[in-house]
């Protein structure tokens, strides 16, 4: 696993000793995965996300009827921090 396209990728700048860090961190996540490959899967029906192996949709469990939502007002009142008609939340990068 080449860790350093890994962060390129991801818009990362990444360090000798974080790369000496992560190489066997994600190796270890790599071999992990790859232990699915072992697995039996002949007799196993795919899955298609919600959809029957026909492409129909599945069943919903209620009715999807239309209702009113919130408004912004009400919904930004609940928030610990709105600033300009937005929801105000910490810096993640």
């Amino acid at each position: 696993m080449d860790v350093r396209q890994v962060a390129k990728l991801a818009h990362l700048n990444i360090t000798d000793e974080e790369v000496a860090l992560y190489t066997p961190q994600m190796d270890d996540i790599v071999k992990y995965i790859e232990q699915l490959n072992e697995l039996d899967t002949d007799n196993i029906e795919p899955a298609l996300g919600g959809l029957t192996p026909e492409g129909e949709a599945t069943e919903a469990a209620r009715e999807d009827l239309v209702r009113a939502s919130f408004g912004q007002e009400a919904a930004l009142a609940e928030a610990p921090s709105a600033v300009a008609g937005h929801f105000q939340v910490p810096k993640v990068l």
